[in-house]
Protein backbone atom coordinates (compact mmCIF):
# COMPACT_ATOMS: atom_id res chain seq x y z
CA UNK A 1 0.00 0.00 0.00
CA UNK A 2 1.21 3.23 -1.01
CA UNK A 3 1.85 6.10 1.83
CA UNK A 4 1.10 9.69 1.79
CA UNK A 5 3.64 11.83 4.12
CA UNK A 6 2.19 15.32 2.92
CA UNK A 7 2.11 17.40 0.21
CA UNK A 8 5.14 18.39 -0.61
CA UNK A 9 6.99 14.61 0.10
CA UNK A 10 5.31 11.46 -0.45
CA UNK A 11 6.88 7.68 -0.19
CA UNK A 12 6.18 6.49 -3.75
CA UNK A 13 7.80 2.98 -3.09
CA UNK A 14 6.02 -0.32 -2.12
CA UNK A 15 7.38 -3.65 -0.85
CA UNK A 16 6.91 -4.82 -4.57
CA UNK A 17 9.70 -2.11 -5.43
CA UNK A 18 12.08 -4.33 -4.02
CA UNK A 19 15.08 -4.79 -6.70
CA UNK A 20 14.91 -1.72 -7.54
CA UNK A 21 16.86 1.36 -7.69
CA UNK A 22 15.37 4.01 -4.78
CA UNK A 23 15.84 7.29 -3.48
CA UNK A 24 14.76 7.52 0.32
CA UNK A 25 14.48 10.36 2.78
CA UNK A 26 14.09 9.57 6.37
CA UNK A 27 13.94 11.67 9.22
CA UNK A 28 17.82 11.48 11.13
CA UNK A 29 17.10 13.31 14.43
CA UNK A 30 14.09 15.63 15.41
CA UNK A 31 14.40 18.01 18.31
CA UNK A 32 11.31 20.76 18.76
CA UNK A 33 10.97 22.67 15.46
CA UNK A 34 14.33 20.99 14.26
CA UNK A 35 14.46 17.96 12.25
CA UNK A 36 17.43 16.56 10.57
CA UNK A 37 16.78 14.39 7.39
CA UNK A 38 18.93 12.17 5.52
CA UNK A 39 18.66 10.72 1.79
CA UNK A 40 20.29 7.21 0.63
CA UNK A 41 20.04 6.27 -3.32
CA UNK A 42 20.70 2.76 -3.90
CA UNK A 43 18.50 -0.61 -4.41
CA UNK A 44 16.07 -1.69 -2.22
CA UNK A 45 17.15 -5.21 -1.35
CA UNK A 46 14.15 -6.09 1.27
CA UNK A 47 11.94 -4.60 3.09
CA UNK A 48 10.24 -7.04 6.09
CA UNK A 49 9.25 -6.53 9.61
CA UNK A 50 8.94 -2.19 9.14
CA UNK A 51 12.68 -2.62 8.05
CA UNK A 52 14.07 -1.37 4.68
CA UNK A 53 17.24 -2.43 3.70
CA UNK A 54 19.24 -0.30 0.67
CA UNK A 55 22.35 -1.62 -0.70
CA UNK A 56 24.24 1.38 -1.79
CA UNK A 57 26.62 1.27 -4.72
CA UNK A 58 29.90 0.55 -2.86
CA UNK A 59 27.92 -2.41 -1.29
CA UNK A 60 26.86 -1.00 2.08
CA UNK A 61 24.03 -2.03 3.14
CA UNK A 62 21.35 0.81 4.89
CA UNK A 63 18.90 -0.42 7.23
CA UNK A 64 15.75 2.24 7.92
CA UNK A 65 13.09 2.20 9.86
CA UNK A 66 10.09 2.69 7.85
CA UNK A 67 8.46 4.46 10.55
CA UNK A 68 11.47 7.20 10.06
CA UNK A 69 10.58 7.44 5.89
CA UNK A 70 9.11 11.26 4.92
CA UNK A 71 9.60 10.71 1.60
CA UNK A 72 10.50 7.79 -1.20
CA UNK A 73 10.84 7.06 -4.89
CA UNK A 74 11.98 4.73 -7.51
CA UNK A 75 14.92 6.01 -10.22
CA UNK A 76 15.49 4.91 -13.21
CA UNK A 77 19.10 2.58 -13.15
CA UNK A 78 22.11 4.08 -12.96
CA UNK A 79 23.73 4.23 -17.13
CA UNK A 80 26.08 1.45 -18.23
CA UNK A 81 28.07 4.44 -19.89
CA UNK A 82 29.79 6.88 -17.32
CA UNK A 83 33.09 8.52 -18.15
CA UNK A 84 35.19 6.86 -20.18
CA UNK A 85 34.05 3.50 -22.77
CA UNK A 86 30.70 2.53 -22.73
CA UNK A 87 30.80 -0.64 -21.10
CA UNK A 88 28.52 -3.44 -19.73
CA UNK A 89 28.34 -5.28 -16.32
CA UNK A 90 28.20 -8.43 -17.38
CA UNK A 91 31.13 -7.66 -20.53
CA UNK A 92 33.38 -6.14 -17.94
CA UNK A 93 33.06 -8.96 -15.87
CA UNK A 94 33.49 -12.41 -18.30
CA UNK A 95 36.59 -9.73 -19.69
CA UNK A 96 38.03 -9.80 -16.09
CA UNK A 97 37.38 -13.90 -15.77
CA UNK A 98 39.40 -14.46 -19.34
CA UNK A 99 42.10 -11.98 -18.11
CA UNK A 100 42.80 -13.79 -14.46
CA UNK A 101 42.10 -17.92 -14.93
CA UNK A 102 42.09 -20.04 -12.60
CA UNK A 103 43.59 -23.71 -12.86
CA UNK A 104 40.29 -25.32 -12.93
CA UNK A 105 36.68 -24.77 -13.10
CA UNK A 106 33.49 -26.03 -12.78
CA UNK A 107 29.90 -24.63 -13.94
CA UNK A 108 26.80 -24.44 -11.78
CA UNK A 109 24.16 -23.55 -13.94
CA UNK A 110 25.24 -19.78 -14.28
CA UNK A 111 27.49 -19.66 -11.99
CA UNK A 112 31.05 -20.78 -11.77
CA UNK A 113 33.02 -22.44 -9.30
CA UNK A 114 37.12 -21.11 -9.90
CA UNK A 115 40.01 -22.51 -7.95
CA UNK A 116 43.81 -22.27 -8.40
CA UNK A 117 45.24 -23.94 -4.96
CA UNK A 118 44.20 -20.95 -3.03
CA UNK A 119 46.52 -18.08 -5.38
CA UNK A 120 44.38 -14.97 -4.84
CA UNK A 121 40.45 -14.38 -4.23
CA UNK A 122 40.00 -13.93 -7.84
CA UNK A 123 40.98 -16.89 -8.87
CA UNK A 124 39.26 -18.95 -6.15
CA UNK A 125 35.90 -17.78 -5.96
CA UNK A 126 32.39 -18.38 -7.43
CA UNK A 127 31.46 -15.90 -10.54
CA UNK A 128 27.50 -15.75 -10.34
CA UNK A 129 26.62 -14.47 -13.77
CA UNK A 130 23.48 -16.31 -14.13
CA UNK A 131 20.86 -18.13 -12.76
CA UNK A 132 22.53 -21.19 -10.71
CA UNK A 133 19.57 -23.10 -11.98
CA UNK A 134 18.75 -23.98 -8.16
CA UNK A 135 17.33 -21.65 -4.77
CA UNK A 136 20.28 -19.29 -4.16
CA UNK A 137 20.99 -20.99 -0.97
CA UNK A 138 20.75 -24.35 -2.28
CA UNK A 139 23.52 -23.39 -4.87
CA UNK A 140 25.38 -21.87 -2.13
CA UNK A 141 25.67 -25.03 -0.59
CA UNK A 142 27.07 -26.52 -3.11
CA UNK A 143 29.57 -24.16 -3.66
CA UNK A 144 30.87 -24.09 0.03
CA UNK A 145 31.15 -28.43 -0.94
CA UNK A 146 33.14 -27.48 -3.65
CA UNK A 147 35.78 -25.34 -1.84
CA UNK A 148 35.49 -27.68 1.36
CA UNK A 149 36.98 -30.70 -1.06
CA UNK A 150 40.09 -28.20 -2.32
CA UNK A 151 40.41 -27.60 1.39
CA UNK A 152 40.09 -23.82 0.37
CA UNK A 153 37.30 -21.53 2.04
CA UNK A 154 34.60 -20.90 0.17
CA UNK A 155 34.50 -17.11 -1.73
CA UNK A 156 31.81 -15.76 -4.14
CA UNK A 157 32.56 -12.94 -5.57
CA UNK A 158 29.45 -10.29 -6.45
CA UNK A 159 29.04 -6.98 -7.85
CA UNK A 160 26.93 -3.39 -6.97
CA UNK A 161 26.43 0.02 -8.47
CA UNK A 162 25.90 -0.52 -11.57
CA UNK A 163 23.43 -1.60 -14.33
CA UNK A 164 22.77 -5.37 -13.90
CA UNK A 165 24.89 -5.82 -10.95
CA UNK A 166 24.10 -7.99 -8.49
CA UNK A 167 22.21 -6.13 -4.85
CA UNK A 168 20.19 -8.88 -4.13
CA UNK A 169 22.85 -11.73 -4.18
CA UNK A 170 24.87 -9.47 -2.17
CA UNK A 171 21.98 -9.02 0.46
CA UNK A 172 21.09 -12.64 0.53
CA UNK A 173 24.89 -13.55 1.44
CA UNK A 174 24.76 -11.07 4.27
CA UNK A 175 21.35 -12.55 5.52
CA UNK A 176 23.00 -16.70 5.15
CA UNK A 177 25.87 -15.04 7.17
CA UNK A 178 28.21 -14.81 4.75
CA UNK A 179 30.85 -11.88 5.40
CA UNK A 180 32.00 -9.13 3.33
CA UNK A 181 36.27 -9.69 3.19
CA UNK A 182 37.14 -6.88 0.97
CA UNK A 183 35.86 -5.10 -1.88
CA UNK A 184 37.62 -3.28 -5.45
CA UNK A 185 36.90 -0.92 -7.86
CA UNK A 186 36.55 -2.02 -11.41
CA UNK A 187 37.75 1.40 -13.27
CA UNK A 188 37.64 2.11 -16.82
CA UNK A 189 39.18 4.63 -19.90
CA UNK A 190 39.80 5.12 -22.86
CA UNK A 191 43.04 3.81 -23.77
CA UNK A 192 44.27 6.40 -26.40
CA UNK A 193 45.35 8.48 -24.25
CA UNK A 194 47.32 6.42 -21.67
CA UNK A 195 49.69 5.46 -25.17
CA UNK A 196 49.64 9.08 -25.56
CA UNK A 197 51.23 9.94 -22.58
CA UNK A 198 54.54 11.87 -22.67
CA UNK A 199 56.02 9.21 -20.60
CA UNK A 200 59.50 8.07 -20.64
CA UNK A 201 59.70 4.25 -21.91
CA UNK A 202 62.92 3.39 -23.22
CA UNK A 203 63.78 1.28 -19.64
CA UNK A 204 60.74 -0.70 -19.80
CA UNK A 205 61.27 -4.03 -21.19
CA UNK A 206 58.17 -6.17 -22.72
CA UNK A 207 58.09 -10.07 -22.51
CA UNK A 208 55.42 -12.37 -22.73
CA UNK A 209 56.42 -14.30 -19.62
CA UNK A 210 57.19 -13.52 -16.22
CA UNK A 211 60.59 -14.07 -14.98
CA UNK A 212 61.96 -14.58 -11.42
CA UNK A 213 62.88 -10.97 -11.39
CA UNK A 214 59.27 -9.89 -12.48
CA UNK A 215 57.57 -12.46 -9.27
CA UNK A 216 59.57 -11.14 -6.88
CA UNK A 217 59.17 -7.87 -6.90
CA UNK A 218 55.16 -9.04 -7.41
CA UNK A 219 56.03 -10.50 -4.16
CA UNK A 220 52.20 -12.09 -3.26
CA UNK A 221 53.45 -15.75 -4.17
CA UNK A 222 55.43 -17.59 -1.85
CA UNK A 223 55.49 -20.88 -2.11
CA UNK A 224 53.06 -20.61 -4.53
CA UNK A 225 54.93 -18.99 -6.90
CA UNK A 226 54.94 -22.01 -9.47
CA UNK A 227 50.86 -21.80 -9.38
CA UNK A 228 50.87 -17.69 -9.65
CA UNK A 229 52.95 -18.08 -12.34
CA UNK A 230 50.50 -20.55 -14.53
CA UNK A 231 47.69 -17.92 -13.57
CA UNK A 232 49.50 -15.15 -14.45
CA UNK A 233 50.70 -16.17 -17.82
CA UNK A 234 47.14 -17.32 -19.04
CA UNK A 235 44.88 -15.25 -20.98
CA UNK A 236 43.69 -14.04 -24.75
CA UNK A 237 47.46 -12.10 -25.42
CA UNK A 238 49.30 -11.44 -22.10
CA UNK A 239 52.48 -8.98 -21.67
CA UNK A 240 54.85 -8.47 -18.60
CA UNK A 241 56.31 -5.06 -18.16
CA UNK A 242 59.33 -4.60 -15.84
CA UNK A 243 62.10 -1.86 -15.45
CA UNK A 244 64.97 -3.76 -14.33
CA UNK A 245 65.08 -3.91 -10.49
CA UNK A 246 62.32 -0.93 -9.96
CA UNK A 247 58.76 -1.87 -11.56
CA UNK A 248 56.37 -4.00 -13.18
CA UNK A 249 53.28 -4.50 -14.64
CA UNK A 250 51.22 -6.71 -16.81
CA UNK A 251 48.16 -5.84 -19.19
CA UNK A 252 45.90 -8.46 -21.09
CA UNK A 253 44.58 -8.00 -24.36
CA UNK A 254 41.24 -9.38 -25.17
CA UNK A 255 39.29 -7.45 -28.02
CA UNK A 256 38.74 -4.12 -27.83
CA UNK A 257 39.88 -4.41 -24.21
CA UNK A 258 43.75 -4.32 -22.28
CA UNK A 259 43.12 -4.95 -18.58
CA UNK A 260 46.19 -3.85 -16.52
CA UNK A 261 47.05 -5.64 -13.45
CA UNK A 262 50.34 -6.15 -11.04
CA UNK A 263 51.13 -2.26 -11.70
CA UNK A 264 54.20 -2.67 -8.59
CA UNK A 265 57.08 0.26 -7.92
CA UNK A 266 59.98 -0.47 -5.39
CA UNK A 267 59.71 1.89 -2.70
CA UNK A 268 63.03 3.47 -3.20
CA UNK A 269 62.10 4.39 -6.21
CA UNK A 270 58.00 5.59 -6.06
CA UNK A 271 57.14 9.18 -7.48
CA UNK A 272 59.55 8.86 -10.25
CA UNK A 273 56.94 8.59 -12.97
CA UNK A 274 57.37 4.51 -13.27
CA UNK A 275 54.10 3.06 -13.17
CA UNK A 276 53.16 5.82 -15.50
CA UNK A 277 55.62 5.17 -17.99
CA UNK A 278 54.87 0.80 -16.96
CA UNK A 279 50.91 1.31 -18.30
CA UNK A 280 51.94 3.80 -20.75
CA UNK A 281 54.37 1.02 -22.89
CA UNK A 282 51.47 -1.53 -21.97
CA UNK A 283 48.99 0.60 -23.29
CA UNK A 284 51.16 1.22 -26.93
CA UNK A 285 51.11 -3.05 -27.51
CA UNK A 286 47.26 -2.71 -26.44
CA UNK A 287 46.78 -0.43 -28.80
CA UNK A 288 48.89 -2.10 -31.53
CA UNK A 289 47.03 -5.07 -30.96
CA UNK A 290 43.73 -3.15 -31.47
CA UNK A 291 42.69 -2.69 -28.50
CA UNK A 292 40.93 0.72 -27.95
CA UNK A 293 39.71 0.71 -24.10
CA UNK A 294 40.60 -0.47 -20.80
CA UNK A 295 39.73 -1.34 -17.57
CA UNK A 296 41.33 -2.24 -14.43
CA UNK A 297 41.01 -3.32 -10.57
CA UNK A 298 41.82 -1.42 -7.29
CA UNK A 299 40.94 -1.95 -3.51
CA UNK A 300 39.15 0.62 -1.99
CA UNK A 301 42.02 1.66 0.58
CA UNK A 302 44.81 1.38 -1.64
CA UNK A 303 45.19 5.39 -1.97
CA UNK A 304 48.26 5.47 -3.96
CA UNK A 305 46.91 3.68 -6.68
CA UNK A 306 43.62 5.97 -6.68
CA UNK A 307 45.55 8.52 -7.09
CA UNK A 308 47.43 7.21 -10.10
CA UNK A 309 44.64 5.82 -11.63
CA UNK A 310 42.15 9.41 -10.99
CA UNK A 311 45.01 10.96 -12.96
CA UNK A 312 45.09 8.83 -15.45
CA UNK A 313 41.46 8.80 -16.29
CA UNK A 314 39.66 5.80 -15.00
CA UNK A 315 36.36 6.30 -13.39
CA UNK A 316 34.71 4.25 -11.56
CA UNK A 317 32.28 1.44 -13.28
CA UNK A 318 31.13 -0.99 -10.54
CA UNK A 319 32.83 -2.06 -7.70
CA UNK A 320 33.04 -6.11 -6.59
CA UNK A 321 33.29 -7.91 -3.40
CA UNK A 322 34.29 -10.83 -2.02
CA UNK A 323 31.98 -12.74 0.54
CA UNK A 324 33.38 -15.28 2.88
CA UNK A 325 31.24 -18.52 4.11
CA UNK A 326 31.28 -18.43 7.63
Amino acid sequence: MEITAGALMEIRITQADVGKRVSVRRVETASGRSVTFTDTLGVLTSWTGGVLLITQKNGKSVRIAESSLVAGKVVPPAPARRKGPSATFEELSRSAARAWQPLESEELGGWTLRAAAGFTRRANSALPLGDPGMPVEDALARVTAWYARRGLPAYVQAATGALGTQELLCAELERLGWVREVSAQVRIAALAPIGDLDADVSGVELTRACDEEWLGRYGRTGALAPVARQVLSAGPSVWFAKVAGRAIGRCVVDGRWASFAAVEVDPAHRREGLATAVMTALARRALDEGASASWLQVEDDNAGALALYDRLGFAVHHTYHHFLAR
